[in-house]
């Protein structure tokens, strides 16, 4: 089989509005897949769907190759992890990661085997006699993906699991979850919003807008190879403008603010009547006085923006538009703000997308 989790023309709405609108999603065994998208796209309650917490309204879900509707959530070989992570603040922590195998009658000697090895995964071994006040948000982080681990699920849903933490854990974090899924090799289905960490821990992203999936791949296909207008302007930064296409007989000419500039068309199919060219601002190159180029466009430089090992250059285009460019912040710099230069890119660099 070469999927765990399949949804197939899966709806569903609450009162008159439409939250998930026919999607179409198959999760490989043992891969790191992440639902990424904008508050409100559905990609949370397409994971509660893959859980059993809500039903859908139209299409089927199958997990481990058998349709799952009607089935509910403690029956389903999945676990959940949510951002809250709803531990008992009165239990200890080995009390709280056997809960549910009490539920399910699992022998006490068997219980103790199996909350003792979700611990060691998780690096918490001397920390099963404490309660949750006792420990960081870090390591109730972790409680919470033992205690849903040690049910030995398929696969592992997780809810925006990092969102209560600062920024330096949460990196931390993204780390160690991923390493933590490489060595189970269990299915993780994981959601957030952080474009950064879907980048960062994922095999897989699924992006999703306006309750559809708009592009799945890998976070280099994703960054570097978007399919839509919402891909490349939510993933990252990127420079976008609208563009006009001239076919002729050997290529196509991409017109922008009126000069020929170079790039390549994703996909014909999915051209539209309004077309727009990407290019990222670590791509876009600063022309040296007396350098030539294929192409460019001449603008202002606006500010420079100091962020680092890189200097961010927003240079004002005669039109009024803006370009954005990354430039090395060691050495001398080319330009200062107010300069007049050019800036250029590889062709392979300009992503042309529909709208």
């Amino acid at each position: 089989m070469d999927y765990i989790v399949k949804i197939q023309q899966v709806e569903k709405g609450f009162g008159n509005e439409l939250i998930v609108k026919g999607i179409n999603l198959d999760v490989r065994p043992g891969e790191f897949l992440t639902l990424l998208g904008p508050s409100g796209c559905g990609k949370t309650t397409t994971l509660r769907m893959i859980a059993g917490f809500e039903e859908p309204d139209e299409g089927e879900i199958w997990i481990d190759g058998k349709p799952v509707s009607g089935i509910p959530p403690y029956k389903r070989d999945v676990n959940t992890v949510f951002q809250n992570y709803a531990l008992f603040p009165h239990m200890t922590i080995n009390e709280n990661i056997a809960y549910g195998l009490k539920m399910k009658m699992v022998p006490k000697s068997e219980r103790l085997a199996r909350v003792t090895e979700a611990l060691r995964l998780v690096q918490l071994e001397n920390f099963g006699d404490r309660k949750p006040r006792q420990l960081s948000g870090g390591q109730q982080q972790r409680v919470a993906v033992a205690r849903a681990l040690v049910n030995n699920p398929k696969v592992l849903l997780l809810d925006e699991p990092l969102g209560a933490l600062d920024l330096k854990l949460r990196k931390q974090m993204q780390i160690e979850l991923k390493h933590l899924q490489q060595k189970l090799e269990i299915t993780f289905i994981y959601v957030t919003h952080d474009q950064e960490e879907a980048l960062t821990i994922s095999d897989r992203i699924a992006v999703m807008n306006k309750g559809v999936i708009e592009q799945v791949a890998s976070p280099k296909e994703i960054y570097e190879n978007p399919s839509t207008k919402f891909v490349a302007d939510f993933i990252g930064d990127t420079n976008l403008f609208e563009i006009q296409i001239s076919p002729t007989k050997e290529n196509n000419v991409l017109n922008l603010l009126g000069t020929k500039v170079g790039g390549k068309i994703r996909d014909p199919k999915g051209l539209s009547n309004r077309n727009f060219l990407s290019v990222r601002p670590e791509r876009v190159k600063l022309l040296a006085h007396g350098e030539e180029a294929p192409y460019f466009l001449s603008g202002t430089v606006e500010e420079l923006i100091y962020v680092g090992s890189f200097i961010r250059a927003v240079i004002q285009l005669p039109q009024g538009q803006r370009i954005v460019a990354m430039m090395q912040s060691k050495g001398d710099q080319i330009c200062q703000p107010g300069d007049c230069v050019r800036v250029t890119w590889k062709e392979e660099d300009g992503i042309v997308i529909g709208q």
